[in-house]
């Protein structure tokens, strides 16, 4: 039997925790993942303000209650002094993957010169890969595109399910190895 992903999605927003606005971050992740993982998934979604306290606490909810194999946050990860997604994801990180936040990066900089802005992360904590998206559905849409190849495999390294992704979306890498048999 295939072990099912859970997969954590965090939109980080004062405004929308708050109803001033609708959040539009957890709905572009669910569109996108929808597209492109082909097996079997299921969400646990939160919907959070700008603390970092609560970030941690909800980032450690997940991967030590729950049990997400994967986390996507959205929000927070700019300069401004209430943006503290990162702080609080590399506050709880077990590792972090460089190479996820060096590519996030150089995505959007194809995009829009202020990316180099960012201070997005990719982190692992336990068997749970955490990556810190922007909060705009056409980047977070840019960024996914632009990484989640990587993803399946990172997964399979730190001991979570095998993903399967519809390659006309995006296609999984992983190595000869690594790769299940047709």
């Amino acid at each position: 039997m295939t072990q099912e992903l859970l997969v954590g999605l965090v939109s980080v927003s004062d405004r929308a925790s708050l109803g001033v606005y609708e959040d539009k971050g957890i709905p572009a992740l669910k569109d996108w993942l929808g597209a492109a993982i082909s097996s079997t998934w299921r969400v646990e979604t939160r919907l959070i303000p700008d603390e970092q306290a609560l970030i941690e606490q909800t980032l450690v909810d997940l991967v030590d209650v729950i049990g997400c194999n994967l986390i996507l946050t959205t929000g927070g990860t700019g300069p401004a002094p209430r943006d503290v997604t990162p702080d609080a994801t590399l506050a709880i990180a077990h590792r972090v993957l460089d190479g996820f936040g060096e590519q996030m990066r150089a995505v959007s900089l194809k995009y829009v010169p202020t990316a180099i802005l960012s201070r997005q992360v990719g982190v692992t904590r336990g068997k749970c890969l955490i990556l810190n998206l922007p909060g705009q559905p056409k980047a977070i849409k840019e960024t996914l595109d632009g990484v989640f190849a990587a993803v399946p495999y990172c997964i399979d390294l730190i001991g979570g399910p095998y993903i399967e992704t519809n390659p006309d979306v995006i296609q999984a890498f992983r190595p000869k190895s690594a790769q299940k048999p047709a």
